[in-house]
């Protein structure tokens, strides 16, 4: 099965606006531009569901929270939970929202549907030995199950991961 193929067979995630999955195509661009594998809507250890994780080759773990509007940015607060999971976080929007209502201390990110670019570099906080080991065996384990999933759709893989 070809890359492009295997892309056409991927299912459209409905949690998301069209706003939203435009922001997540072109972050998803970016990060990889800079080297980065990635890996969309992954449970944490915490219960929440970071929107993507992009894992580097030497173990680094961004985790980028999409926010396609304020009233998007306002309404959820549970990205405050993202940092214990990560080395660098951050926020990925589009041009129609404001850079200024994202906090100082967090990475931005602004995208469209061709591509992003980081407008405000992330702070480092480095991840516990055990955290990365235990967030690169949840994001192995996704992207495994996931690929598994589009190769035998009547499989017992499920796509939860």
């Amino acid at each position: 099965m070809s890359i492009s193929s295997l892309a056409a067979a991927l299912p459209v995630d409905g949690r998301q606006s069209p706003t939203a999955r435009a922001v997540a195509r072109g972050a998803t661009r970016l990060l990889h531009s800079l080297g980065f594998s990635v890996v969309s809507e992954l449970p944490l250890a915490s219960g929440r569901r970071a929107d993507l994780v992009a894992l580097g080759g030497d173990g680094e773990v961004w985790i980028v929270e999409i926010k396609s509007s304020i009233v998007d940015f306002r309404a959820d607060q549970k990205w405050i939970d993202y940092r214990l999971h990560c080395d660098r976080l951050f926020f990925a929007t589009t041009l129609e929202v404001p850079c200024e209502i994202f906090p100082d201390d967090v990475g931005l990110i602004v995208a469209d549907a061709f591509g992003a670019s980081v407008v405000c570099e992330a702070p480092e906080h480095r991840l516990h030995g055990s955290t990365r080991k235990s967030m690169m065996l949840a994001f192995a384990r996704a992207a495994a199950l996931r690929l598994s999933a589009l190769a035998d759709p009547e499989g017992p893989y499920g796509l939860d991961a």
